[in-house]
């Protein structure tokens, strides 16, 4: 096995084969045949990816983690450890639907230990979910989130430090984190601003 061959505990049961170069899947992890999963990832101990799952590059899933049928993870992905994600929004026993509903994590988001999303949702790029959050909405870039049910509460850098907005909240304000990376509200939404041009939302 080379450096860059994905490495299976041997207590894993891993059926998959679309497994990218340098990802790890630790103990007693369950992976189904027609899961797909990214490079350099690495999947914590007891974790469940079903068959209609699509987990992205540099994606960390961490311990007590089921992903079922009709989940995306894009790249950069952070999942907290036990957080809970459904697929099914009106569940009975031995009832079952031809489509599950479809949850989406975009680029960089970050979902918190025990965190709960109910199927159906989008969780936007570099949004942060705090842990043990109940998220029942879409939730929009770079947003904070947190409660039972989850509300927004603020605004996160793509390096994951809470945003001051209360000197410039208005529109076309630029808002600057220490990390060095500035932003500007659209419409009540965060643009990150780059050299290059913008990109976000």
């Amino acid at each position: 096995m080379s450096d860059s061959d994905p490495y299976i505990h041997p207590t894993a049961i891993v059926d998959c084969t679309q497994i990218g170069a340098g990802t790890r899947i630790w103990a007693f992890c369950n992976i189904q045949a027609r899961a797909v999963i990214g490079r350099d990832c690495n999947i914590g101990d007891h974790c469940f990816v079903e068959n209609n799952v699509v987990v992205g590059d540099r994606v960390t899933i961490k311990n007590g983690v089921s992903l079922w049928d009709g989940v995306v993870v894009e790249d950069d992905v952070f999942i907290g450890p036990n957080a809970v994600f459904t697929n099914d929004v009106y569940p009975r026993s031995k009832v079952h639907h031809e489509t599950p509903a479809r949850t989406v994590l975009r680029r960089g988001a970050t979902i918190g230990a025990n965190a709960v999303i109910i199927a159906g949702h989008t969780i936007g790029q570099y949004a942060f979910i705090g842990a043990g959050a109940v998220v029942t909405t879409d939730v929009p870039d770079f947003t904070l989130w947190l409660g039972n049910p989850a509300r927004q509460v603020g605004f996160v850098c793509k390096c994951a430090e809470r945003l001051d907005l209360s000197a410039s909240p208005e529109d076309n304000s630029e808002i600057a984190c220490t990390c060095g990376l500035s932003y500007r509200v659209v419409d009540g939404s965060l643009i990150l601003q780059t050299d290059g041009g913008e990109v976000g939302t």
